[in-house]
């Protein structure tokens, strides 16, 4: 991936925080200035902890871990399913739902109810129902695919999420923190860094910046990713050669 260049997140709005009566102390560390009335984050502070999280992200891909994209938000929903995607990690842009860590075995057994369904309707085995019951089910795998086809992959527990807001998506961090999962997420200075494993200070609300973010987390996973997977060919071929 491209390095993390400063004027790269000038020019999104990395930087913009919120009104100085709305800020959270623990941010004050984060914080440059302030210009009319508003909080503006210190953009070299922040490159740095984006880094950090690129660094970790990248680690746990290369040894085949899992990290969770969460963005609830209306401007987050599409960019967060995009990147997840083109990184092949599962992803909740819907509202979260309780217990999604904490009652895991439960939402496990939800998501093997919805793969029942679809597969009857797919095979046509549906049929032997009446219309009536058709409708039904039917109208159930809609809503369950509106909560669980981004984490419909995902077999066991994370090791991290990643959180485009983590004052905005809360539950899922206290969901994390509950469960001993990492958390990977962008703080604004509103927001309480406490909470967060890998702080990454910054504008939580421009599309601009979720997208920016979004991508650089992408990014570094696929990166993960493609050393797994020549590591795995490395030790394959070496094996041939032994043999």
């Amino acid at each position: 991936m491209q390095p993390i260049a400063l004027m790269d997140m000038l020019k999104v709005g990395v930087h913009f925080g919120h009104k100085k009566s709305l800020w959270n102390p623990k941010m004050a560390t984060y914080i440059f200035t302030t210009r009319n009335g508003i909080h503006i984050l210190d953009l070299e502070k922040s490159r740095q902890k984006l880094i950090e999280a690129i660094n970790f992200a990248k680690d746990i891909a290369s040894r085949g871990g899992v990290i969770l994209f969460v963005g609830t938000k209306r401007q987050a929903k599409e960019e967060v399913k995009k990147a997840a995607e083109s990184c092949g990690m599962p992803y909740v842009t819907t509202r979260w739902l309780g217990g999604t860590f904490t009652n895991f075995r439960t939402i496990q057994r939800t998501i093997k109810k919805m793969e029942r369904y679809e597969k009857m309707i797919a095979d046509g085995e549906i049929k032997k129902y009446t219309k009536k019951e058709q409708l039904m089910i039917a109208r159930e795998v809609d809503k369950m695919k509106t909560f669980f086809s981004g984490i419909k992959e995902m077999k066991k527990l994370p090791e991290a999420i990643f959180v485009l807001d983590t004052k905005y998506d809360h539950i899922p961090v206290e969901e994390a923190r509950q469960s001993k999962i990492k958390v990977i997420g962008l703080v604004d200075t509103n927001s309480d860094p406490s909470k967060v494993n890998f702080v990454i200070p910054s504008n939580d609300d421009a599309t601009k910046v979720i997208t920016f973010m979004a991508q650089a987390l992408s990014e570094a996973i696929n990166e993960g990713r493609a050393q797994m997977a020549t590591t795995i060919m490395t030790q394959t071929e070496g094996a041939a050669v032994a043999k």
